[in-house]
């Protein structure tokens, strides 16, 4: 299925734990210029308490007008039924007043239930698109909370931008190995080092396949598959993992070293150099994230689809995918099949095991193809 996806409204779903500099962020944020046509949608029941806002607690959502002209509302019911409704409540001559939409979610939280729910409605997927995940991190305490919150590891996993706060009072070392740990966490997650909230909101917006401002999909942006690099030598046959485990960067674990301390988070991509036979591949992705599907935490990938002349994109959040896009064009001559995953407690070579079995059976049933045709010839 293709998508018209510029013409949907950009979400931006901004989690973090609690402390981590989320009110901070937001506070910056709403009284910058670039979002003027931003709804902010902040979770009542979470930490926020926005300076410019006086918060009145009562039945219904309250919604606030910043000189800026951002929307801040704030929620106590459904998400779901909000974003369905912010395109009529918030419209004026029959003409929306937003063009894109930050999320923010209680600290105390995996962001992962929002993201199905951006997935999974009908609805909503009609209306708007994930640009991308922002996660705050505490650079003085990020690595305690990391040991010792599973909430705050998958906030971080399944980040597009992680952005270090109070990076000015963090000791230099503790700093760079956190953000070592971070980048094995997550390696294409851009990491911003911030002080007092302040961040340009460019580098935190347009996380996604697409931009804003181009109706050109970045696939080589949004992959980013060069993060997650590994040596030549470490290659497997005609597909190519690539693992990332928690440690300093100058430090070499071998694939059996069982006793590394990490946060069982693996990052990883493989990629294939053939087309792949579309049922074949929908059978392996459906029987991969049912078994697998709750320590799968994020999937994305650029895919060879036999039969079609332009590639597919994925994008799931462990069980739940989004609906799939079909590019117009590759984006480059390479027209291997690459996917990114993260995971927690799964390594590489059991998903590489699954793909290998079934791309085992594809050639099976290539060769049964052409037995048959050559039979058919020769009765002819």
């Amino acid at each position: 299925m293709t998508q018209d996806a510029p013409a949907l409204i950009p979400i931006s779903l901004l989690t973090g734990f609690l402390g981590s500099g989320k009110t901070t962020l937001l506070n910056y944020l709403v009284a910058q210029p670039e979002l003027k046509d931003t709804l902010v949608i902040i979770n009542e029941f979470g930490e926020i308490g926005l300076d410019h806002l006086l918060v009145a607690h009562s039945q219904d959502d309250v919604v606030v007008e910043m000189s800026s002209g951002c929307l801040c509302c704030t929620i106590r019911g459904d998400l779901k039924k909000t974003l369905k409704d912010i395109t009529w409540r918030f419209a004026e001559g029959g003409k929306r007043k937003f063009n894109r939409v930050i999320i923010e979610t209680t600290g105390l939280a995996s962001p992962i239930p929002i993201l199905h729910t951006l997935m999974t409605d009908n609805f909503i997927a009609s209306k708007y698109r994930l640009d991308g995940v922002i996660t705050t991190i505490d650079a003085v305490n990020g690595k305690q909370t990391l040991d010792n919150h599973i909430e705050a590891v998958q906030q971080a996993a399944v980040a597009d931008r992680l952005l270090l706060t109070k990076s000015d009072l963090a000791d230099a070392a503790a700093l760079q190995d956190l953000q070592a740990r971070l980048a094995q966490m997550n390696p294409s997650a851009g990491q911003i080092l911030s002080q007092q909230g302040r961040v340009a909101p460019q580098k935190l917006l347009d996380a996604g396949l697409f931009k804003a401002a181009e109706k050109t999909p970045d696939v080589e942006r949004w992959l980013n598959e060069e993060s997650y690099a590994q040596p030549a030598h470490d290659h497997h046959g005609h597909h190519h993992g690539h693992e990332h485990h928690h440690g300093h960067k100058h430090d070499h674990h071998s694939h059996e070293d069982v006793n590394r301390h990490d946060d069982h988070i693996r990052a990883f991509c493989f990629s294939f150099d053939h087309p792949i036979e579309p049922h074949l591949f929908d059978e392996w992705l459906s029987l991969l994230v049912g078994f697998k599907g709750q320590n799968i935490l994020r999937i994305k990938g650029i895919v060879n689809l036999a039969g079609a002349d332009k590639p597919t994109v994925i994008h799931g959040v462990q069980h739940i995918f989004h609906p799939t896009v079909t590019l117009p064009a590759w984006p480059s001559e390479d027209r291997r099949t690459r996917i990114v995953f993260i995971t927690k407690d799964i390594e590489r070579a059991t998903i590489e095991r699954s793909f290998t079995a079934f791309m085992q059976a594809q050639a099976i049933e290539k060769e049964q193809r052409a037995q048959n045709d050559g039979k058919q010839s020769a009765a002819w």
